[in-house]
């Protein structure tokens, strides 16, 4: 860990509200990308990663140095978002996956003419579940069974919604590989 990091993260274990706003001002920027890729809404994603550095700093005695601390207050910050959305009452249920065929996720092959910003636009068309899901295994790295320890949902449920998701995103691509083409 870097050595400033770990010298503030240790005088706001102490209480230090200065050594708090250093933390809070190296990171701010960066959670606030993260709680934005949830919530559509900057006020919203304000109040999320606020509440998550809240979260943080009361709980700071369970931090463990084995992941970087900025790894530790993403997950926070993912979570308060996931809090918000509960709230408006998404539903994250155990779909029937038998019907579906599950293949390997890796495969995420898109055209080099679809640019990021073409796929991250395509994300944010998906429905809620897919969305989060998709964002949580492809940009957050999250595996499925983490995925699946913060929706609280089955693995299983995971995948199917990372694949339908996938599915449905190259299905918003096509038109635009097809543009590129002609």
């Amino acid at each position: 860990m870097h050595t400033q990091t770990e010298s503030l993260i240790k005088a706001c274990k102490k209480g230090n509200q200065i050594a708090q706003m250093q933390l809070y001002d190296t990171y701010c920027n960066a959670m606030f990308t993260v709680a934005s890729r949830y919530l559509n809404n900057e006020e919203d994603a304000k109040d999320a990663m606020q509440e998550g550095f809240l979260k943080a700093f009361v709980n700071l005695s369970n931090y463990k140095p084995e992941a970087t601390f900025g790894a530790w207050l993403k997950r926070i910050v993912i979570n308060q978002c996931l809090d918000v959305l509960k709230k408006r009452q998404i539903e994250f249920f155990d779909v029937e996956v038998s019907e579906l065929q599950i293949t390997n996720e890796d495969d995420w092959n898109f055209d080099t003419n679809v640019s990021k910003k073409d796929i991250l636009k395509a994300i944010e068309q998906l429905n809620e579940k897919h969305k989060i899901v998709i964002k949580l295994y492809l940009i957050e790295g999250y595996d499925h069974a983490e995925i699946s320890e913060i929706l609280e949902i089955p693995i299983k449920t995971s995948r199917t919604h990372l694949r339908r998701g996938k599915l449905k995103l190259q299905e918003f691509l096509k038109p635009k590989y097809n543009e590129a083409r002609y």
